[in-house]
């Protein structure tokens, strides 16, 4: 049966596109009504059931004006990552299990083309000269491609989904990413308008914190968010600029870095600038930004722990900027009021697993005050819980000027 659904498929499309070149405004309406009556026509298909006809109906109308066999995974909700490795190879993460589907590309052409397609869409270019590229779906998941011959089993691409609806705070407390206690200091801090630094590894759940602290900001602000991609799905706020990198085009010309929108950011007086993650020499950009005024501004980045997470810092602004080592700790330690790490554990889970904040200066290196960490169980890291170091908040200025009292449960 499959295989009579292919073949046929194959028939159905190229009839459908002829029609096309007869009729190319067809509405998705029209789309499918010929679809339908082609599979009612056609005698292939008359042993075919109702169900595999609908599947064929829906793979026929999204190879035209969806991502083709991809679209139901983009649809279906419960798959939060698509990778693909050349056409034969598709896979998928569900709830935290990476898993091998039967699905594939009649052909590396067909992937070519849909690849062309999506980064089109948002007026990017992946080519032999620039066979790497960055680009979003309309939905805002997060697309990178990879062709050949840096990738060597053919044309790559992974696809990395978010919700519709960004996770909350309280809706991240229920899956377990981090205790009540600690979402109701974070809410409190971004509220006060310290500047908060996310991070941790691939996957780990860096945005999706990002997102639930975002829509904590005050409705009245003004928010600049720039990303390489833009995939942040700001809730609440009104005054809300969101801003994208261009690549350079085909004669390396046009090219608008992150480091370049911070800088043009703040000429547009926000209350916060939000850098969706920072990579390289644009975090001295960002640090400055932090350290003119810009306070409650929120951030991200790679890395395996809070301290390594600082000396990553420290090697990025190194990259573009000539300054004694204490120096970009001095902007470091000025600009990041906190220091919050993710971790991804074995069974899929994403977790809060240290709250920090950045102390002081001493002898030339930067103190670190911790507010929140994991606590492991001795037999099951799983087991393991976020707690309180007992240690409490050291900069205390921001916390005044807001006029906040205190934190639930929370000393200050």
């Amino acid at each position: 049966m499959e295989h009579l659904q292919d073949s046929q498929y194959v028939i159905l499309r190229d009839q459908v596109c002829q029609e096309l070149e007869l009729a190319p405004f067809l509405t998705d309406e029209q789309l499918k009504d010929y679809i339908d009556q082609s599979i009612f026509n056609s005698p292939k298909c008359y042993d075919l059931h109702t169900e595999d006809k609908l599947q064929l109906a829906s793979r026929l109308f999204h190879s035209f004006r969806g991502l083709d066999i991809l679209q139901p995974l983009i649809d279906d909700a419960s798959v939060t990552e698509i990778m693909i490795n050349g056409p034969d190879h598709i896979f998928i993460e569900k709830e935290g299990i990476t898993e091998r589907i039967s699905l594939s590309f009649e052909s590396v052409e067909k992937l070519e083309d849909l690849i062309q397609i999506m980064v089109g869409k948002v007026n990017r270019a992946v080519n032999d000269a620039q066979p790497i590229v960055d680009a979003r779906l309309q939905d805002g998941s997060r697309v990178n491609v990879v062709l050949p011959p840096i990738a060597l089993n053919g044309p790559t691409v992974t696809i990395r989904k978010f919700p519709d609806n960004p996770y909350t705070l309280s809706q991240l407390v229920i899956k377990g990413t981090i205790s009540l206690e600690a979402s109701q200091m974070l809410e409190q801090l971004v509220k006060a308008k310290y500047n908060i630094f996310i991070g941790g590894g691939t996957g780990s759940g860096k945005t999706t914190l990002l997102n639930a602290l975002s829509q904590c900001i005050p409705s009245n602000e003004r928010v600049i968010t720039i990303e390489d991609s833009a995939e942040l799905k700001i809730r609440g706020v009104k005054n809300l600029v969101s801003m994208e990198t261009r690549n350079a085009n085909t004669e390396g010309k046009g090219k608008i870095a992150v480091s370049d929108l911070i800088r043009t950011s703040l000429r547009m007086r926000p209350n916060r600038i939000i850098v969706g993650e920072v990579r390289g020499a644009e975090a001295y950009d960002m640090l400055q930004a932090m350290n003119t005024g810009h306070d409650g501004s929120l951030s991200t980045g790679h890395a395996n722990s809070v301290i390594d997470m600082l000396h990553r810092l420290e090697t990025m602004v190194l990259s573009g900027v000539l300054l004694p080592l204490e120096a970009i700790r001095r902007q470091i330690c000025s600009a990041i009021d906190i220091m919050v790490h993710l971790s991804r554990f074995r069974d899929g889970s994403r977790r809060v697993t240290e709250i920090t904040e950045i102390k002081e200066m001493s002898s030339g290196e930067i103190r670190l005050n911790p507010l929140y960490v994991y606590v492991q169980n001795a037999e099951d890291e799983l087991n393991g819980s976020l707690s309180k170091s007992g240690n409490s908040l050291f900069r205390m200025d921001k916390w005044h000027r807001s006029g906040i009292i205190q934190v639930n449960h929370m000393e200050v």
